[in-house]
């Protein structure tokens, strides 16, 4: 591992559901940390009842709950009411928008670290470089892959060999873990819990435009190896 690139080993675990990219993230993170079984994470979640719609702030307190040394950073300090409109918080927004908003204002008291900041590329890369990873929500629509051959249809997960007919929409939240960088090529790479057998690759330029696509809030989750 120098200081120019870095790939951390995290194992890849791909995703049950159409809803569950975030835990399927959280698993590969806490897999890569030895830091609990599947048995315990199961419970965590039940505690936590992450169910069909996981937002980042779940995330960090399911790190949280499995003392899991984390911080958050995000652009909105709780829900952004414009998310109101997008296609993809839709049906969900005005029942999870208070159950949100009330996450982040417990968060303090409930040890989970949250902070209002915009976090640049070179802090990422410093992250990544003392053995941490991050799950960054990302815009899928925008995030391409130079590595796979064809864009993954985010929107439908459908059996292999069924037609997609899915309009492609404006925005399409999936969380990603990010696991490495190449500065000489200014390639990052990524976990995408889509998939079972390969790491991502996209240029610095697209991961950005990706992460701080309107619909993110810039949120990203970083998880550190000790606190």
């Amino acid at each position: 591992m120098s200081d120019d690139a870095v790939l951390l080993k995290v194992p890849v675990i791909r995703q049950l559901y159409h809803w569950d990219c975030g835990l399927a993230c959280s698993r590969m993170v806490l897999k890569y940390l030895h830091r609990v079984s599947d048995e315990e994470f199961q419970e965590a979640c039940w505690e936590l009842k992450l169910t069909e719609s996981v937002w980042t702030i779940d995330l960090a307190y399911l790190m949280c709950q499995l003392g899991v040394p984390h911080r958050f950073c995000t652009q909105t300090l709780g829900v952004d009411k414009g998310f109101r409109n997008q296609s993809f918080y839709k049906k969900h927004f005005d029942t999870e928008e208070d159950r949100v908003n009330d996450l982040f204002q417990k968060a303090e008291s409930k040890n989970v670290v949250v902070k209002k900041c915009s976090v640049n590329i070179q802090d990422i890369q410093e992250h990544l470089q003392q053995g941490n990873v991050a799950i960054v929500l990302v815009n899928a629509v925008l995030l391409v892959c130079e590595l796979c051959s064809s864009p993954v249809k985010y929107c439908c997960f459908l059996p292999v060999g069924q037609k997609c007919f899915c309009r492609k929409p404006e925005y399409q939240g999936h969380f990603v873990v990010v696991c490495g960088f190449n500065r000489s090529t200014g390639c990052i790479f990524y976990n995408n819990p889509a998939y079972s057998d390969r790491v991502c690759c996209t240029s610095v330029g697209n991961f950005e435009d990706a992460r701080r696509s309107y619909g993110t809030d810039e949120d990203i989750l970083f998880i550190f190896k000790e606190s």
